[in-house]
């Protein structure tokens, strides 16, 4: 209701022309009579249409008087209100604002502290739902590993995936026509599992920032578990040592954790013939060519930028350096012909590390996928927050020893 006093006063002097309500005379031309009553119509139209105008200007004006007053008389329309803040901070210290947290809330702001993820603590969520933002997250880049691209994978829908292992030891012989023929040795095989292990997390979110906020979150949150789930598999890939995750690439050694894991033993290894580093150029060809020519004319190189940086130096015998950069955008580096990965999670070159890996992947390393993400939304739990339980089950392993070298920076 509108207690305007200028309202009120246009409301009383509004009158009806008199011409509608006088009682209708006798004329003699009923022409004039009926031109008449149209004028007094149109007459009494345009006067209602200027009252109704004036009432909206006195509404529009008593609204606005309204706004200012509880702004402040120095208060303007910038991205913070004052009723909001003077709320947000009682509730903040005492929590006895709810009304005037009502009222903040249906002006359009937020205000709800809470743990984990909630509107009212930035860092943990807050800055998704501001007064005034650009509606973006800026975030680190992660170096994400190659081994996937590299690798085969193989999805499956039970809890392991299992192989044969073909040993491809035959015998035979030269014979006369009429000598002996006596049996020849068949070659084994044997069974090769390659479990799953689980990544989980499961954030918690309260349903006020899911409602307020300015970006579709739970899309947002997918992605990022999703990168999360990446890099905790990168770092398996290459050292996990097969307890509730995949077997590492660079625990298939001597003494390493899948060393027992395959029937034809643990990865090659190639000395550098130095205690700490890479001496020279040969000690990269010498490794090249220790990689048995089936696997090799797939091979790819695999070390860090720490690494890469020391062998992109490295020079010929005429002086050209061995390294070459790829021509075209997103075409890899290569080194002694084949193309260069580079993956951070590799050592870096010093003693005892094993800082580059040479191989054909594909068919030396599998990875193995149990279906994909999965997310599971529980509202129920622990009101009010929404937990999103996330797994991913994968595993992987070695699946073929003779086809990766690594290279290890010791004398012998």
């Amino acid at each position: 209701m509108i207690h305007n006093a200028k309202v009120n006063n246009l409301m009383l002097h509004t009158k009806i022309p008199r011409a509608l309500l006088a009682n209708p005379r006798a004329e003699a031309n009923p022409a004039k009579v009926l031109s008449d009553l149209n004028a007094a119509v149109t007459d009494f139209r345009a006067n209602v249409d200027t009252r109704i105008s004036a009432i909206e200007a006195a509404v529009n004006a008593n609204l606005l008087d309204s706004a200012m007053d509880r702004m402040g008389a120095g208060g303007s329309l910038g991205p913070v209100d004052a009723s909001y803040t003077e709320a947000f901070n009682r509730y903040f210290r005492k929590g006895d604002a709810e009304a005037d947290l009502k009222e903040a809330n249906a002006q359009g702001h937020r205000a709800q502290v809470q743990a984990a993820m909630s509107v009212g603590d930035n860092s943990s969520g807050g800055y998704l739902a501001p007064v005034e933002w650009d509606r973006k997250i800026q975030k680190a880049q992660t170096a994400t590993s190659p081994m996937r691209r590299l690798a085969t994978v193989q999805t499956t829908s039970v809890g392991a995936y299992t192989t044969l292992w073909d040993n491809n030891v035959w015998g035979s012989g030269w014979v006369g026509e009429a000598a002996a023929r006596p049996e020849t040795t068949t070659p084994s095989l044997s069974s090769i599992t390659f479990g799953h292990g689980e990544i989980y997390a499961m954030p918690a979110i309260t349903q006020r920032l899911l409602d307020d906020s300015g970006i579709q979150i739970e899309a947002w949150l997918a992605g990022e578990l999703e990168t999360e789930f990446n890099k905790q598999e990168n770092i398996a890939f290459l050292s996990g040592n097969g307890t509730n995750k995949p077997f590492g690439l660079l625990q298939y050694i001597p003494g390493g954790a899948a060393a027992t894991q395959h029937p034809a033993g643990t990865l090659g290894i190639t000395p550098t013939g130095n205690a700490t580093t890479i001496p020279n150029t040969d000690v990269l060809i010498d490794f090249f060519y220790s990689l048995t020519s089936p696997y090799r004319q797939n091979a790819t190189w695999l070390m860090n930028s720490q690494t890469a940086a020391t062998v992109s130096k490295f020079k010929d015998v005429d002086g050209n350096y061995i390294w070459r950069e790829g021509l075209l955008v997103g075409q890899p580096a290569s080194l002694l012909g084949r193309p260069v990965e580079i993956d951070e999670g590799m050592p870096s070159i010093g003693a005892g590390n094993y800082a580059i890996a040479f191989g054909d992947f594909k068919a030396g390393y599998l990875i193995n996928d149990r279906l994909g993400t999965r997310i599971l939304r529980d509202p129920y739990s622990n009101k009010p927050y929404v937990l999103f339980y996330s797994t991913k089950r994968v595993g992987a392993g070695v699946l073929d020893p003779n086809a990766i070298r690594l290279l290890k920076i010791a004398v012998s």
